[in-house]
């Protein structure tokens, strides 16, 4: 009689589906949210990229590297007032001229990214809360 039971007990598929749900769900949905929190942080990263190059083609108008530093502050701040990731008051910007050339300036941007919604997301190892972007820009053509 028992091992009627047990053989009848083992031969039950029932439950199979739930069970491979139950083991295969937290890595796909790890995998998910982890696919969210890079696309949101690679937008983020682009758009400080993006933001460096067009403060360093702005600031080329400057002619000491203070008016090049005020110019480069004021475009961020006027440029950036609609982009959903990105908060212009987190920004730190630096330009510095070049020592090896003095032709050429670098227009730093720094932008701390600890407000991006992707860290409480339940994912996988995330990169850095800092994401630097420059731009170098020669002046007087080539």
């Amino acid at each position: 009689m028992t091992k009627r039971i047990i053989r009848k007990f083992l031969d039950r598929s029932d439950g199979t589906a739930a069970l491979e749900f139950a083991i295969i769900a937290p890595v796909f949905f790890l995998t998910v949210f982890s696919m969210i929190a890079y696309g949101i942080y690679l937008s983020a990263s682009h758009s400080v990229q993006q933001v460096s190059a067009d403060a360093a083609r702005a600031a080329v108008a400057g002619l000491s590297q203070t008016e090049r530093q005020t110019i480069a502050r004021d475009f961020i701040e006027q440029s950036m007032m609609d982009h959903p990731f990105i908060n212009a008051e987190k920004f730190n910007i630096n330009v510095a001229d070049d020592a090896g050339n003095p032709n050429q300036f670098t227009v730093t941007v720094k932008y701390d990214a600890s407000d991006l919604p992707i860290w409480s997301l339940y994912s996988y190892a995330m990169p850095d809360k800092e994401i630097v972007g420059f731009s170098t820009i020669r002046l007087g053509g080539l």
